[in-house]
C-alpha cells in the first residue's frame, strides 16, 4: 500500500471518526478517500483489520457507552444520538461488541470510573471487534 493510498484511508477514517452521528455510507466515505467503494473496502480492511461499516459501527457504540454510563438519556434517545435509526439493529450491534445489552450497560454501576481522567476511561471502555491489545494507561499520555 502506498504513503498516498493511506492517507486516503485516514481521510476517510477520520471522516468517520468525526461524522459518526450522521448518515454515512460506504460510498460517501469512499468519495473522502478518492476511492471507488469496492477498492475503499478492500483497502481500508486491508490497512485497519476491519470493514468501514465495521469501524463506523465501533465508533457509533464507542460514544453510546459514554452516553450510557452518563443514565440521562433513555437507550433510544442514545440510539438516535449516535447515528442509528433502529433501535432493534443498534441494540443487537452493541450487544455483539459489548457483550450486553444497552440497556443491562446503562443499569450497571459506573461510579467507581468516574474519577478517572476521560483519556484513560476512553482507552479502557473503547470497544473492539478485532482484539487488538490495548495500550497499558501508564504509556498513554493524557492532560487532565
Amino acid at each position: 500500500m502506498t504513503p498516498e493510498d493511506l492517507a486516503h484511508l485516514r481521510r476517510a477514517r477520520d471522516l468517520i471518526d468525526r461524522e459518526y452521528a450522521r448518515p454515512l455510507d460506504v460510498p460517501a466515505m469512499a468519495r473522502a478517500a478518492l476511492m471507488s467503494p469496492s477498492h475503499f473496502s478492500r483497502r481500508f480492511r486491508a490497512a485497519y483489520g476491519e470493514t468501514p461499516y465495521n469501524h463506523l459501527m465501533t465508533r457509533r457504540v464507542e460514544r453510546a457507552k459514554a452516553l450510557l454510563r452518563r443514565g440521562d438519556l433513555t437507550v433510544t434517545e442514545v440510539c438516535m444520538e449516535v447515528g442509528c435509526t433502529s433501535l432493534g439493529s443498534f441494540s443487537t450491534r452493541f450487544t455483539e461488541i459489548v457483550g450486553e445489552s444497552p440497556s443491562a450497560y446503562r443499569a450497571r454501576d459506573h461510579t467507581p470510573g468516574r474519577g478517572i481522567p476521560a483519556c484513560y476511561a476512553k482507552i479502557a471502555t473503547r470497544p473492539s471487534r478485532i482484539g487488538e491489545a490495548r495500550p497499558a494507561p501508564s504509556s498513554v499520555a493524557c492532560s487532565t
